[in-house]
């Protein structure tokens, strides 16, 4: 798989003219969902060229599903798309994700261009590659890896959201930070009261970018290091599959919780400081709350966890730290020791 091309934007109409330009196409579709198709559209909108196709498809992950994935190719084949046709993905990771695997599958695939509008999609969803739907109650359980042929970051789109959405973001921020450097971590934990769309907000964009990237290029269909990218994901995608039952909750804040139970597996298992993780627990816990669980969930949280594609049918994988920056992928727990940590993340 090519190096994704990933375009730190400072003029959105230069940025996005050069992507399209790169990409020679006999018809182009925009594929936005309600609320892109309010806030974003009109962004891009002048900068497009004339015609082009709107397919729009419903908010949030509850529509990251086959039906909307069917509707987005009965659009493509209603409006004459063909293997020579272009499709820009203006939206969050449910928008990309699907977004990606539409145009990836579609007459065997077409070209497809990103254009993230939140900052978990630009930190995380929109770069690496991966494409896919939520299916059987699982998230992302149906997908390939297939990159865009540009992806383009511009903040000017984060004066769209509001603070649980950046939030949420920033919580695959901080992931990237744990993973990284304590310099890295240190300079996430700082005081959030000056994040919103400021300059700090753009610099710590791109520092997160720069170690998914780094990352990737060594590793783009996670034979080994990009686990590392799975940190929280294993409890947080447990913590999410079961949101969907009951209220669903945006994916950095179950990141942010699965952060919780993993970090307290790393000190129980891989040596992780323990200042460390309850200073960023208490972080957490501060500007994420908590998701109400019981033990009584816990076999359920278990179940999900096993489904997780990381997994095999006998063991549960996670990725966990041994300090900062130090990775330790492929490594297991056992049904107590989870349940140990799910009893530290319910009384914290």
């Amino acid at each position: 798989m090519e190096q994704q091309k990933v375009v730190i934007s400072r003029d959105l109409k230069q940025s996005l003219g050069q992507a399209i330009a790169d990409c020679p196409h006999d018809r182009l579709f925009v594929l936005v969902d309600q609320t892109t198709e309010r806030c974003c559209l009109p962004i891009i909108e002048a900068f497009l060229p004339h015609p082009f196709h709107t397919i729009t498809i419903g908010a949030t992950d509850q529509h990251k599903t086959l039906d909307t994935l069917s509707h987005v190719w009965s659009e493509l084949q209603n409006m004459g798309a063909t293997r020579h046709s272009l499709m820009i993905n203006l939206g969050g990771g449910m928008v990309t994700d699907l977004g990606g695997f539409a145009a990836s599958t579609f007459k065997r695939g077409i070209s497809y261009i990103n254009i993230p509008t939140t900052l978990l999609s630009m930190v995380d969803a929109s770069v690496g590659g991966k494409t896919g739907i939520n299916f059987g109650g699982l998230k992302n359980e149906i997908g390939v890896f297939n990159n865009a042929n540009s992806v383009i970051l511009d903040t000017i789109f984060l004066k769209t959201l509001d603070q649980e959405n950046l939030l949420s973001g920033y919580a695959e921020m901080l992931k990237h930070g744990l993973i990284d450097s304590e310099s890295h971590w240190a300079e996430l934990m700082k005081n959030l009261e000056d994040i919103d769309h400021s300059d700090r907000l753009g610099s710590l964009v791109a520092k997160s970018v720069a170690v998914k990237q780094r990352i990737v290029i060594e590793d783009p269909t996670e034979k080994g290091l990009r686990k590392a990218l799975n940190l929280g994901h294993t409890a947080g995608h447990a913590f999410e599959s079961l949101a969907l039952e009951r209220t669903p909750i945006l994916h950095g804040y179950a990141v942010a919780y699965g952060l919780v139970v993993e970090l307290y597996l790393s000190c129980l298992k891989t040596g992780f400081p323990t200042d460390k993780m309850r200073q960023t627990v208490t972080f957490i816990k501060e500007h994420y709350g908590r998701m109400t669980i019981s033990c009584d969930d816990y076999p359920h949280l278990l179940e999900l966890m096993h489904h997780d594609k990381k997994n095999t049918a006998d063991t549960i994988n996670f990725t966990l730290l041994g300090g900062i920056g130090d990775i330790r992928i492929n490594q297991t727990a056992t049904e107590e020791e989870i349940k140990e940590a799910l009893d530290f993340y319910r009384e914290y």
